[in-house]
């Protein structure tokens, strides 16, 4: 019995200084994440969070490290500390990551599932922009020209969407964006009859946003399958 006795006074004295030394560690790396916020050493974010979710698991500082890694390009960490599954119980911040990362990395369709999700908590335009796009992607028109409705409803004019196709990133009005994605939409439902009205959707993305490349790029493509008119100067030329 006192031999009994004796081990397991020993282990209650090696659990409680185990325990000590966790909550050392605990504090030094808060204390570590609040020093390199404010240095603004993303690097040194990252380290710390991982520490501090093995020494104390926390769902809410699991979302912060995954938001940290998709904020820096970093999608696949990301998706690896917070998993691709579509769960409930996930905060907004969770469901985001998850969206944005796997459209990053090409899983559209898998995208779609959290993007829809997001939208369904917060009915934002900015997600019906994101997810009408992803659906003209997959050529599910109708529900991409749903969202497109719904973001021409519901937007406000101090709403942008950055836009990467040229050299240097520019932004215009979301507003714009939703009219050039309507002009695909209508577009790709009949690409022959339709050509005209996506030209004039188009035009209308351009009075909104005049450097709209994307916008001009798109018009003079479809301008350009036009067929050439049965002018009076033709006829003369013949």
């Amino acid at each position: 019995m006192k031999r009994i006795t004796g081990i397991s006074l020993f282990l209650l004295v090696l659990s409680m200084n185990t325990m000590a030394q966790d909550q050392s560690l605990k504090k030094h790396y808060e204390a570590f994440y609040t020093q390199m916020k404010a240095q603004g050493d993303v690097q040194g974010v990252i380290n710390s969070l991982t520490h501090l979710n093995i020494l104390d698991p926390s769902v809410a500082r699991q979302d912060t490290l995954a938001y940290v890694y998709m904020s820096e390009g970093k999608y696949m960490q990301a998706l690896n500390t917070i998993g691709i599954e579509n769960k409930a119980t996930d905060s907004n911040l969770a469901i985001e990551v998850k969206a944005f990362s796997l459209k990053s990395v090409g899983q559209t369709q898998k995208a779609i599932t959290h993007f829809e999700a997001l939208f369904s908590r917060s009915k934002d335009v900015t997600v019906a922009y994101e997810l009408a796009e992803l659906y003209l992607q997959h050529q599910q028109l109708t529900q991409a020209a749903t969202h497109v409705d719904y973001g021409l409803e519901h937007v406000k004019d101090d709403i942008f969407r950055v836009y990467y196709e040229t050299q240097q990133p520019y932004r215009v009005p979301i507003k714009a964006g939703f009219l050039y994605l309507k002009a695909l939409v209508v577009f790709n439902q009949d690409k022959t009859a339709n050509i005209d009205q996506a030209i004039t959707l188009l035009e209308e993305a351009l009075k909104v946003a005049p450097n709209f490349n994307l916008a001009h790029i798109s018009k003079n493509a479809l301008e350009s399958q036009k067929p050439e008119e049965n002018t009076e100067e033709n006829k003369t030329k013949k």
